[in-house]
């Protein structure tokens, strides 16, 4: 089947960030994989100013809906890693993306700079739930 919009989910990751001039942990909004077989966490990167920033990534997992006893998803449950995830500086105008293969319902991913002192971020992602138990998808989805 060529159809890949009856068969994904999008759901607000991170709300764009506009210049961010500090070290200041950027946190995605909580998405519940529910009625959902696989996740995908997309960040789109704008300009940064910065001259020696660099941005980590911490993907977490929970099946507790407020994250609550989250831990950090262990390598063997990511496709890509979070050092591919991350960005420095030098990284304008990209997207990067990591998946989860793992078992809890509920993920967030955390994306946090050292370094950002003397510039600016723009930063937005994204969520993608993929392959829905029931399909089509909602169009518009349903925030």
């Amino acid at each position: 089947m060529r159809d890949l919009h009856n068969n994904i989910y999008p759901k607000r990751g991170l709300s764009p960030v506009a210049a961010g001039t500090d070290n200041t942990a950027m946190v995605s909004q909580i998405v519940d994989r529910q009625g959902f077989d696989s996740v995908e966490f997309v960040m789109m990167i704008g300009a940064n100013t910065d001259a020696d920033a660099t941005f980590a990534v911490l993907f977490e997992e929970s099946d507790d809906s407020g994250m609550s006893g989250a831990n950090a998803v262990a390598d063997s449950d990511l496709l890509g890693t979070e050092a591919q995830a991350g960005f420095t500086f030098d990284d304008d105008n990209e997207c990067r993306k990591i998946g989860y293969v793992g078992n809890k319902r509920y993920c967030r991913v955390t994306v946090t700079p050292t370094g950002n002192n003397s510039g600016n971020i723009f930063l937005a992602a994204l969520w993608i739930l993929g392959h829905p138990n029931s399909r089509p998808t909602a169009n518009p989805p349903a925030s």
